[in-house]
């Protein structure tokens, strides 16, 4: 199977590029600055916002399978039209297309999120996630997209944050609950399910959730640092306007996939 990862120079971009050479295919990456560090694996420069440069590579490597990842906090452009650019030309040549989404387009609630709630962003990247999804799922109905949570693991932004929240150099809220999960248990999921016809959203998130300030005392835990320099506040404490309590229910993935989806508390025990 050829695999284009659009994105592969980004954290989970780069895991899906290595476990996809590894189990033997031929992957081409994309990216737009930094480039792609996982070995084997054909790189391309991609602008996601230029549609006539999305169609042009896709239609010289005729991808059986698209793996959409790419994002910019705060650019519209790339996060919602690059996605719609990605799907448009992903059906044109039929490739599979596994797009991934966030549960930042969740507003928060005290009970789960289920795979087919609908978005209520509170914000401009919520509010570009959703859009991105609906883009898509005009565009391809047969595409899988996924929604997930914070991704932890070696070089994991999330966890240089609670080392900085360790460390006195940012506060962790106590409000804002997630469900984090191994970029290597994501990459799996997103892999198995290019072999599937599954179509349509799908919660992959880690089983526990917790807050931030709760992940880094778990940070804290498995390194053995210290915590009297940890501040914690809350987001209306602090005056910001984001999502709080997003957990995602991911029983239909794990039902779904032979990939097991493990727990942060396990993963940092």
């Amino acid at each position: 199977m050829n695999l284009l990862v659009v994105g592969a120079s980004g954290f989970l971009g780069g895991e899906v590029c290595r476990q996809a050479v590894a189990a033997g295919r031929r992957v081409v990456g994309t990216y737009h600055s930094a480039v792609v560090g996982a070995p084997a694996v054909e790189p391309r420069r991609l602008d996601v916002t230029d549609r006539a440069a999305v169609r042009a590579l896709l239609t010289e490597v005729r991808p059986d399978a698209v793996v959409g990842t790419s994002y910019r906090y705060d650019d519209w452009r790339v996060t919602a039209d690059g996605a719609a650019n990605v799907a448009y030309a992903a059906a044109e040549v039929g490739a599979r297309l596994v797009h991934l989404s966030s549960d930042a387009l969740h507003a928060g609630r005290p009970t789960p999120y289920a795979d087919d709630d609908v978005p209520t962003p509170v914000n401009a990247y919520g509010a570009a996630k959703a859009a991105a999804e609906t883009a898509v799922r005009v565009v391809d109905p047969g595409a899988a997209l996924v929604r997930t949570s914070l991704i932890v693991g070696k070089g994991s932004k999330q966890i240089q944050l609670c080392h900085d929240g360790l460390a006195g150099r940012v506060t962790l809220f106590t409000d804002e609950v997630r469900c984090p999960i191994h970029v290597a248990d994501l990459a799996a999921a997103v892999l198995e399910l290019v072999s599937t016809e599954y179509a349509g959203l799908l919660n992959i998130a880690g089983p526990d959730p917790v807050s931030r300030a709760e992940l880094g005392l778990l940070v804290a835990r498995r390194f053995g640092l210290d915590t009297a320099a940890l501040k914690t506040t809350t987001t209306v404490a602090a005056g910001l306007h984001r999502s709080t309590d997003v957990r995602l229910d991911s029983t239909r993935a794990a039902a779904l996939l032979r990939t097991r989806l493990r727990g942060v508390s396990e993963l940092l025990a």
